[in-house]
């Protein structure tokens, strides 16, 4: 298992660098990953995704699906979109610390 230095934390990830223990998370390791993924600031729109998606996971033991976090987190696909720039799932999972949900590429 590779390890990464984010924050000034070291953390386990895998070869695409999503990290693979959620526990290991903090806000300040969203907020470095959010900049690398584009995502520039959080604000509280990214924060409610991300929070939701960390809560979501925790009862599922998977980051969820685009169409999950449209359905049950209140926010729609274009609103995704656009706090979460090309690939909406993925990055938001990056940044809050999961794995890659299912069906992405």
């Amino acid at each position: 298992m590779a390890t990464r230095t984010i924050a000034g934390k070291t953390v386990q990830v895998n070869e695409e660098g999503f990290l693979t223990n959620p526990a290991e998370w903090t806000k300040g390791i969203a907020a470095e990953i959010a900049k690398e993924e584009g995502v520039s600031e959080l604000t509280a729109a990214h924060w409610k995704v991300i929070d939701f998606c960390r809560q979501d996971a925790a009862g599922s033991g998977r980051a969820p699906t685009l169409r999950r976090i449209s359905t049950a987190a209140g926010v729609t696909t274009k609103e995704l979109f656009g706090l979460f720039p090309k690939g909406p799932a993925k990055k938001v999972a990056r940044i809050a610390g999961l794995g890659k949900p299912e069906g992405c590429v």
